[in-house]
């Protein structure tokens, strides 16, 4: 049988016997005890505000008063029985409870306020065991309802959001934490950038410049990768996926527990290609075969067996492709989650790419709908504590101008996009324009400078960096190889032959 208040007889008891209602998990003595405490010293609300809430409360006449008491207190006013007592009056029940009596009774019953912080633990957890058996409920109901517009499958992402969301209850208000808490943080990522081979805190992409700008993939960030079509965006993220899965490598870490120490564990969600066609290009760059003679099968015998060797490669790289089209970010969110819970877990999220995702379809406002997926991917990236590349299509307006390098204001629906994002990155390829800007063969002048040009742009790309929250912004030069797809480190002059990857 559950406590009851002791100087509270009018309460309805519990419904425990046979073929009554199962009795809900609450404890009605540590709300009192809890509300008297607040009433006794109004600074006992800082304390419990980021545990509790008046829904928490289980008698609905506790969660009223509590609720009036935190108003006042948030304006200043002083709150207790006596203050109280004019405007709790038409709180429903209050009058059964004893009216402006049950106040005073409340503030003097406080036992301690120096235990207010456990009494509003406690209630938040009962009130947790309370949802989490409401959701069961509706869970079962749901599965009972047999119907044809809900598949099997949306019900169980919709009830992993529901949990989701329950397991995010009052954990999200971190509230403040010392500057020393704060320092053994920083110096903890400063040592594993020291120790990591290239100097690096985050995942690296195999690209050395690219990383020395980055510093890696960081943890919980959101990094977008824009470009207009036939610039290599997929091609990018494709390789940095194949990259940091075929690094994976797993141990024990400087924390003492088990898990990624170099690499990681990747999830594509490819949105516009199929997984057989994003494998095709990964093998493409892996076997170095052009990726349309593997199309066509014009292989020979040598060019045949370095595919199938790159293939067995791959095989055990940890990279996981999601092909499914149109994915609501909801349910983006719950298959990381998903992947993330399994046992290798999940290091890496690419989204190829962000305008085909879709919202809640609660807006009708598309730029509205964008910054819902936005917030969504920053989201699961601070939630998993993963770095998230989610890759992004260019308004139009860059053909117009003369200089053809993309910029912020490119963005599609830039506003959302670029706030949310930790970095920004675009990719150029200046070969793809000049190439369109052939002059006739009867001008051999400007014959000339358009062939000196393309000598100078062949096999380069750069990538942009447009905004970076915690580094500098500026272009890294890299080696592309069309035929494989394939961008890689740029050798420089002074450093002889280079090593694509």
């Amino acid at each position: 049988m559950n406590e009851v208040a002791a100087f509270n007889p009018n309460l309805p008891a519990a419904a425990d016997g046979e073929g009554q209602a199962p009795v809900l998990p609450h404890n009605i003595e540590a709300e009192q005890q809890l509300l008297g405490a607040i009433l006794s010293s109004n600074d006992v609300l800082d304390r419990v505000d980021d545990l509790v809430k008046p829904d928490h409360f289980h008698d609905p006449v506790h969660a009223e008063i509590f609720a009036m008491a935190a108003s006042r207190i948030t304006k200043g006013l002083q709150t207790d029985a006596t203050t109280l007592k004019t405007f709790a009056s038409d709180i429903p029940g209050l009058k059964e409870l004893g009216g402006a009596e049950y106040l005073i009774k409340l503030q003097l019953s406080a036992i301690a306020t120096s235990a207010a912080r456990d009494y509003a633990q406690l209630i938040h957890d009962l009130a947790i065991r309370r949802e989490l058996i409401s959701l069961g409920n509706v869970i079962a109901d749901n599965a009972r309802s047999m119907r044809d517009d809900i598949a099997p499958d949306e019900q169980i992402v919709a009830a992993e959001s529901e949990l989701f969301k329950l397991a995010s209850t009052g954990s999200t208000n971190k509230g403040f934490q010392s500057f020393l808490s704060a320092l053994h943080d920083a110096v903890q990522m400063a040592n594993a950038a020291y120790n990591r081979q290239g100097k690096l805190a985050g995942v690296s992409t195999g690209l050395t410049d690219l990383d020395r700008m980055l510093g890696g993939l960081h943890k919980s960030d959101l990094l977008i990768l824009a470009g207009r079509p036939s610039m290599g965006k997929t091609s990018l993220a494709t390789n940095v996926a194949f990259n940091v899965a075929k690094a994976w490598r797993e141990g024990q870490k400087e924390d003492g527990t088990h898990g990624t120490v170099d690499g990681g564990v990747v999830g594509f969600f490819s949105l516009e290609m199929s997984s057989a066609q994003l494998a095709q290009r990964i093998l493409s760059e892996a076997a170095e075969i052009p990726s349309e003679l593997i199309r066509k099968g014009d292989l020979n015998e040598q060019e045949f067996q370095r595919y199938l060797k790159a293939a067995g490669d791959l095989e055990r790289c940890p990279l996981y492709i999601d092909d499914t089209p149109a994915l609501p970010i909801a349910q983006v969110a719950a298959r990381a989650r998903r992947l993330k819970r399994s046992p290798k877990g999940l290091d890496l999220l690419i989204i190829d790419y962000l305008q085909l995702l879709k919202g809640s379809g609660k807006s009708d406002n598309r730029v509205n709908e964008v910054s819902e997926i936005t917030q969504g991917l920053k989201a699961i990236a601070k939630e998993l504590d993963i770095p998230v590349i989610a890759l992004s299509q260019l308004s139009r307006q860059v053909e117009n101008r003369e200089d053809k390098r993309p910029q912020l204001s490119d963005l599609r629906e830039s506003g959302s996009i670029e706030q949310d994002a930790d970095v920004v990155m675009f990719v150029y390829r200046g070969e793809y324009y000049k190439e369109r800007e052939k002059p006739g063969e009867e001008n051999l002048e400007a014959m000339t400078k358009w062939q000196q040009d393309m000598e100078h742009l062949h096999g380069k790309a750069e990538v942009i960096i447009g905004k970076q929250r915690h580094g500098p912004v500026g272009a890294v030069e890299l080696s592309f190889e069309g035929r494989f797809t394939r961008f890689g480190n740029l050798a420089k002059p002074w450093q002889g032959d280079g090593q694509g990857f």
